[in-house]
């Protein structure tokens, strides 16, 4: 019963990795003194860039060496942490190599970073415009001095749920398939595209595949996280799961992410809002469609209301991992030979 055994362990992995995420996240003092595993990943990107996109190069030497980089990006860091995970399950107790992996795997989610810088600009828009603009600024690219007090609310309830999908749902998802190791491939892939998968003279070649891998690893992450923030909109008496899946459905396809626009579209239904729409980057305005077809004038408490979602959201997924965990080792268990 390997078969059942190997998936029972990955997802009681993800499921002491999504607990020690929520509870404790990633502790400043460990970034201070040895970094983050994405900052690690992010070394390695930058260092291809400068060695594998030189401003001499063709666009056809570009776009192959952007493949090469690429290969070495998803590569050689899953490689490394899968042989740990290797030799961890033989020199370990199984108990305790799963509890090992699950604490180191905690650091490749991101569910209570989000929720606090998220909650920081709710707590500052409570205090002035410029403070939510500085609060804000930190977690987007758009140019915060052209936002009022709804834009900057939307641009929260935005982040949240484009960053529940790629910063939660999907490298816990990529956990319960691979380990560790797994994640530690998905981060690379999403680490490399936020780097170099830009369309800018420089990296809109070298950057292609960069950018075409995260829209592939992304896609199911993408679909379940609506999923998530659906079944936890139909939990809560203040939110709205038909308007959810109705959004879902008609404006998912709209948005001009191929992944971003289904759990945005997902939280605009059920809180009865309008997100997306135009936007200015960097003085650049971008005309983005709307997503949903309630208000556009959020205020902070309609911010309070996405992230009481996004935490049930993380609830129910934390919940699932678990159930599913249990019934794969029972499953396991009453078959083993006595």
């Amino acid at each position: 019963m390997k078969i059942v055994l190997f998936p029972g362990r990955n997802l009681s992995t993800t499921a002491i990795a999504a607990a020690c995420d929520a509870v404790a996240g990633y502790p400043q003092r460990l970034v201070q003194r040895i970094g983050h595993p994405v900052m690690w990943i992010g070394r390695l990107t930058d260092m291809l860039d400068r060695r594998l996109n030189r401003d001499t190069d063709s666009d056809p030497v570009r776009y192959r060496n952007g493949f090469v980089a690429m290969s070495i990006i998803a590569t050689v860091p899953c490689a490394t942490v899968a042989l740990v995970q290797v030799l961890a399950f033989r020199r370990l107790p199984p108990p305790l190599a799963i509890i090992a992996g699950g604490i180191l795997g905690s650091s490749l989610s991101a569910q209570r970073s989000l929720w606090e810088h998220v909650r920081a600009v709710s707590i500052a828009a409570r205090q002035g415009l410029p403070q939510a603009r500085t609060a804000v600024s930190h977690i987007v690219g758009r140019d915060p001095a052209q936002l009022d007090e709804a834009a900057v609310m939307r641009a929260a309830v935005e982040t949240l749920a484009e960053n529940f999908s790629d910063g939660i749902v999907a490298p816990l998802l990529w956990m319960s398939l691979g380990g560790p190791a797994g994640a530690v491939f998905y981060k690379s892939v999403n680490t490399a595209d936020s780097m170099i998968g830009h369309r800018t003279p420089r990296h809109d070649r070298f950057g292609f595949a960069a950018a075409r891998l995260d829209d592939l690893v992304n896609l199911p992450a993408s679909r379940l996280s609506a999923v998530w923030i659906l079944l936890a909109a139909m939990t809560m008496a203040d939110m709205d799961a038909r308007g959810a899946w109705r959004i879902l459905r008609r404006d998912a396809g709209h948005h001009r992410s191929p992944n971003a626009g289904w759990p945005e579209a997902a939280m605009a239904g059920a809180l009865g809002v309008r997100l997306s729409g135009p936007r200015s980057y960097n003085g650049v305005v971008s005309h983005e469609p709307w997503v949903g077809d309630g208000r556009a004038d959020l205020t902070p408490h309609d911010l309070d209301r996405a992230l009481a979602l996004y935490r049930r959201a993380c609830m129910l997924q934390g919940g699932v991992l678990v159930a599913l965990s249990v019934m794969l080792r029972r499953a396991w268990r009453a078959r083993r030979p006595s």
